[in-house]
């Protein structure tokens, strides 16, 4: 299958290059800087079943976006789905909603895998960090970084794919290596001694650890956001998501088990860079040192791959005219989408400067109802509205995992606190007010027609083109 015609992208990653996206998004910084906090949340090394539960919603959700990816392999994932299931009712509303909370939330994302890759190497140059998190030296070299991974984005997708493998195999070096690190040094007492309420601490804690558990298997959807630069999609997109939430499900398991059979929970929950700590108890201070630079591209990693996939995101929505026509622009020789890449590259940088927790808290209630939530019955919605529709995947045991990821994502919603909820809510009703207007010049509905289309029915399932 080519490419959507017009759409300027060229179909150059297979099964493994889109899983290897996946996962090196999925990983980056995540499980090295929020496993104490996971910990500290379910209070009791009883927090390793935490990631568990996580995948299995993850999973469940997953199986959402196979199905989506694999019948309309276009750029922008969610925002082509919500074009689509929700055009009958509400015309585009949806997918301007989605598109006006992705432009913020994405780069969220990726403004925690930048403080937690400037939190590391303050490992190895402590002024980058403080008492109160990163220091003025420290929030320099994170818009640093930004700048750099803009950079390296600025090339053409098939020399990206060959980045991402690159990163891919960093990253996997890194995790393993602490891993194999805490196994060599590993204490059963330590890691499977629960507290005696260890059961209730457990699901006391549930809700929150799930806020940080899906936070670090965030990414998995990545390449159903590349669907358009994806070959043969209808069996590569579902390929990549389910193996890639198995394989980081298995390594963050593993991950979270050794580090608790070499430093006691107590600790662990104290520290900021533990993994370090584990090396440098186990392997020394020099190999602590080097493993620390490769969690550092970990981090890098993860950036440079949320960003590729994010920045495709407003490119679909400007194109269709129904976001900022600037979103628009594709590199004439590269082809890649410029405008969005620099902004995503902006609010990632502006994002660097506030905390880990806060970043994380904002941007998980910022995107599960509009995307998680909307997704979920866009899936319905269609298997209603367009039986025609070529599904060369079908979620297995339809409509269960569906209902079990609406279930999990309600109770992520309402765990993630009151005031990220309350400013979820704002940023949505400031969303209405921003779509009511732009539809008002646009003349499109509540002040216009509804525009009714169903271009991946037709033969070849190729994207609307923009006029």
């Amino acid at each position: 299958m080519t490419a959507p015609a017009g759409s300027g992208f060229e179909r150059r990653l297979g099964v493994f290059q889109a899983t290897t996206v996946n996962m090196t998004q999925m990983c980056g910084i995540g499980p090295f800087v929020t496993i104490p906090a996971m910990i500290s949340t379910m209070e009791g090394p009883q927090a390793m079943f935490g990631w568990l539960v996580g995948a299995l919603i993850v999973l469940a959700d997953g199986l959402v976006w196979a199905e989506l990816g694999a019948s309309m392999p276009g750029a922008g994932g969610t925002y082509l789905y919500l074009r689509e299931a929700f055009q009958y009712r509400t015309g585009r509303l949806m997918p301007f909603l989605f598109v006006w909370s992705a432009v913020l939330f994405i780069p969220l994302i990726m403004s925690t895998g930048v403080i937690g890759l400037v939190q590391y190497a303050g490992y190895l140059w402590p002024s980058l960090v403080d008492g109160s998190g990163l220091s003025t030296a420290g929030h320099a070299l994170a818009i640093a970084v930004v700048a750099v991974v803009v950079a390296a984005l600025y090339r053409k997708i098939g020399d990206i794919g060959l980045l991402t493998t690159v990163f891919f195999i960093v990253m996997l070096v890194s995790v393993l290596g602490v891993i194999l690190a805490a196994f060599t040094h590993f204490h059963s007492d330590l890691a499977f001694t629960y507290p005696h309420d260890a059961g209730s601490k457990f699901f006391h804690g549930l809700g929150a650890g799930l806020v940080i558990a899906v936070y670090d298997y965030l990414g998995y959807n990545t390449a159903a956001y590349l669907g358009a630069e994806v070959r043969q999609p209808g069996r590569v997109i579902p390929r990549a998501i389910i193996f890639s939430i198995l394989g980081m499900m298995a390594l963050y398991f593993l991950l979270q088990v050794g580090i608790l059979g070499v430093i006691p929970w107590e600790k662990t929950q104290e520290s900021s860079s533990f993994a370090s700590l584990v090396l440098e108890r186990t392997w020394g201070k020099a190999a602590a040192k080097v493993f620390t630079v490769g969690i550092i591209v970990t981090a890098f990693a993860s950036v440079f791959a949320g960003l590729l996939g994010g920045s495709r995101v407003p490119y679909n929505a400007a194109r269709d005219k129904l976001f900022l026509p600037w979103f628009a622009r594709m590199h004439p020789r590269l082809k890649f989408p410029t405008f969005g890449l620099y902004a995503m590259g902006v609010i990632t940088a502006i994002g660097s400067l506030f905390t880990l927790t806060d970043v994380i808290s904002m941007l998980t209630a910022v995107f599960v109802l509009v995307q998680s939530v909307a997704q979920i019955v866009a899936l319905t919605v269609l298997r209603r509205r367009q039986p025609n529709l070529p599904r060369p995947y079908r979620m297995w045991l339809y409509p269960l995992p569906s209902l079990v990821a609406l279930a999990g994502w309600i109770y992520i919603y309402k765990s993630a606190g009151t005031r990220p909820i309350v400013l979820s809510l704002v940023w949505l009703a400031a969303g209405v007010v921003a779509y009511l207007v732009w539809a008002r010049l646009e003349r499109i509905w509540p002040f216009g027609p509804k525009e009714i289309s169903e271009p991946f029915t037709e033969p070849g399932g190729a994207e609307p083109q923009a006029a």
